[in-house]
């Protein structure tokens, strides 16, 4: 194909005009298990994209290997179905390379956390501007069930039949230590809540990470179901905004309030405490949201604590593709276009008898 047909053709399949959700589905048949929760993020993700005002051929989503990594052929816009664990290396190419581009990863708690961890790590401190979609079912779903880096501790699956041994990944804490820009959590059976995380993350400059809980109903059914069920979700979640203070429980009468710099839990129905007295989530605080990221370590029942979602951190720093045009622009700037066989070449030579 001579390359003005190939130009040609990419003009009739995409086009910059505004698109809505159902033009940004696919002909492909979406193959996931009946009931899964990637059909609610797909769904979320439909929604969101036309709403940032990109041309779909200013769009590619990144996927690595896993159940979730199948999301490039239900999305109508530029797609690479990579390697396992190795999408953050290709999206950084990428983004890179074309600046232009909106760059979306598509990631599971093994594929990102497992063979994937040195990447995605780096990734995140190097605060490449692409956004990564970190789907946690705490299992390898596409492999029929073995433990992953976020499993529970005693966890029954495929691999671990007398319980897991290994202490699990905190994906947040695991992002915030590698200082990433821009860190939330959301859930798979809270659309709303789904869609204005994501539409923040999308509007966010850098690496932008939502880790996703996201219900693996053949393999790990129900492992999050206690932050999503109406009888458990008021005690059991807390979902926290930028200026607001921390408020959950069924009648909104249960805070969150530090002391000495540590949570406590505290009822607004006692006449010691009132909403004034709660925690004001401030998203730019670095050490704030470190603490909300651990907050629920201690599981014991008169420290439980309910489960944080929402915006934990957000704050602008320099992206790595820009700080490298920018260099190559200062290089040419200073030494022109360069030869790339005298760079290879070096300027120390020996003569080998």
């Amino acid at each position: 194909m001579k390359r003005t047909e190939i130009l040609d053709f990419i003009k009739s399949e995409f086009h910059s005009e505004p698109f809505t959700a159902k033009e940004l589905a696919t002909d492909q048949d979406v193959r996931w298990c009946p009931g899964c929760g990637d059909y609610s993020i797909l769904k979320q993700v439909q929604t969101v994209i036309p709403s940032l005002n990109i041309p779909r051929e200013k769009i590619v989503f990144v996927s690595g290997i896993g159940c979730s990594s199948r999301f490039p052929y239900y999305l109508n816009t530029y797609g690479i179905h990579s390697i396992h664990g190795r999408a953050p290396a290709i999206a950084t190419g990428l983004k890179t390379a074309r600046p232009d581009l909106n760059v979306w990863i598509v990631t599971g708690d093994g594929d990102a956390l497992s063979i994937g961890g040195n990447h995605f790590i780096h990734l995140l401190r190097r605060n490449v501007d692409v956004k990564v979609l970190l789907f946690n079912n705490e299992i390898y779903g596409l492999t029929k069930g073995q433990y992953s880096p976020t499993s529970t501790p005693g966890q029954i699956t495929k691999s671990t039949p007398m319980g897991a041994v290994d202490h699990p990944f905190n994906p947040i804490a695991l992002s915030l230590g590698a200082d990433a820009s821009f860190v939330a959590r959301t859930m798979d059976r809270d659309p709303k809540h789904q869609q204005a995380v994501l539409m923040k993350a999308g509007e966010h400059t850098g690496t932008a990470l939502v880790e996703i809980y996201q219900n693996c109903n053949v393999y790990n059914d129900g492992a999050f179901f206690i932050y999503t069920d109406k009888e458990t979700k008021p005690l059991e979640t807390i979902f926290v905004e930028h200026g607001q203070p921390l408020v959950f429980g069924e009648n909104h009468d249960k805070g969150i309030a530090l002391k000495d710099g540590k949570p406590m839990v505290v009822n607004m129905n006692e006449e010691s405490f009132s909403i004034n007295d709660l925690w004001v989530h401030d998203e730019h605080d670095a050490y704030k949201a470190f603490v909300l990221s651990r907050m629920f370590d201690d599981p014991s029942v008169e420290n439980h604590f309910p489960r944080p979602f929402g915006v934990f951190y957000s704050h602008d720093r320099p992206t790595y593709n820009d700080q490298v045009h920018e260099q190559l622009a200062h290089a040419k700037t200073m030494y022109g276009e360069g030869d790339l066989d005298a760079l290879i070449q070096g300027n120390q030579t020996w003569t080998v008898a």
